[in-house]
C-alpha cells in the first residue's frame, strides 16, 4: 500500500503521484496532524485554514 503524501501548497493528503487540486508535484510523506472536512462552506475549521474543497488535509507539512 502507498503511503499517503500532503501537498505542500493546498496541504490535502492523497495517494496519487499529483495533487488533485493544484496539480502540483511537490509533495511530502512529513505531515503533522491530520483535519477531514466534509463541508467546507460550513466548517470554521475550512474557514481558518483556508480549505474550500472537501477532504483529508494535513494540518502542518515539511
Amino acid at each position: 500500500m502507498a503511503k499517503k503524501k500532503a501537498c505542500k501548497k493546498c496541504r490535502i493528503i492523497t495517494n496519487a503521484e499529483e495533487c488533485p487540486l493544484c496539480k502540483s508535484n511537490d509533495l511530502t510523506t512529513n505531515i503533522k496532524g491530520r483535519v477531514v472536512i466534509i463541508d467546507a462552506t460550513k466548517s470554521e475549521i475550512a474557514q481558518k485554514l483556508n480549505i474550500k474543497v472537501k477532504g483529508e488535509y494535513a494540518i502542518k507539512t515539511k
